[in-house]
């Protein structure tokens, strides 16, 4: 079994808004993620908030996934995953997709693919790639939670990653939207004028 981490408690400092309400496709960036890992197969689902989480909640439908706030989310990323590993490691999954928040364009497709690749070849880290380029979400076995776990909540998470490298399968996906990063209101704007244009 592997579980769904979504990280969605940053404080859009970039974008002037709470980029887990931001809408895609008719949903809000975190409502699509959601609804594509339960698509693509994956039960548990946990969501980590932290900015504004009640703001978030009131607004979202959160049917059916885990919510753990994260009361210390200004100290970084790291403190998100934190919560989030804690909260998965009593499901003992095999695994975890870790998704951002930032990047609502995956689709259940590739979620799938990628939950199949893991599922068949057990690496220590998947990372799916286009053209050349590393996108999200990444796969990470349960074997490097307790070294994710012990790192400071201002370490970057790819610190552990990046360790794990001769052990890491890369996966090569057709679908661009791996790259896509909506981190600011141009790259926002860039998003919704692709789905217009159908792209």
């Amino acid at each position: 079994m592997i579980a769904g981490l979504i990280l969605a408690a940053g404080e859009s400092r970039r974008m002037g808004r709470d980029k887990a309400l931001l809408v895609y496709r008719g949903r809000t960036f975190l409502e699509t993620l959601i609804a594509n890992l339960y698509a693509a197969g994956i039960q548990n689902v946990i969501v980590v908030l932290g900015h504004h989480a009640e703001t978030i909640r009131n607004a979202v439908n959160l049917a059916g996934a885990r919510v753990v706030v994260n009361r210390d989310y200004l100290r970084g990323q790291t403190s998100s995953l934190h919560a989030g590993l804690a909260a998965v490691a009593g499901d003992s999954p095999e695994g975890v997709i870790l998704c951002l928040v930032d990047h609502p364009a995956v689709s259940a497709g590739v979620l799938r693919t990628l939950v199949e690749r893991f599922e068949s070849a057990r690496p220590r880290v998947l990372i799916p790639i286009h053209k050349g380029q590393h996108g999200h979400p990444i796969v990470i076995s349960r074997e490097l939670f307790p070294e994710l776990l012990a790192l400071p909540p201002e370490v970057a998470a790819n610190t552990v990653i990046r360790k794990y490298r001769s052990a890491t399968e890369f996966v090569e996906i057709a679908d661009p939207g791996i790259l896509i990063d909506v981190d600011d209101p141009e790259a926002y704007k860039r998003l919704v004028e692709g789905e217009e244009s159908g792209e």
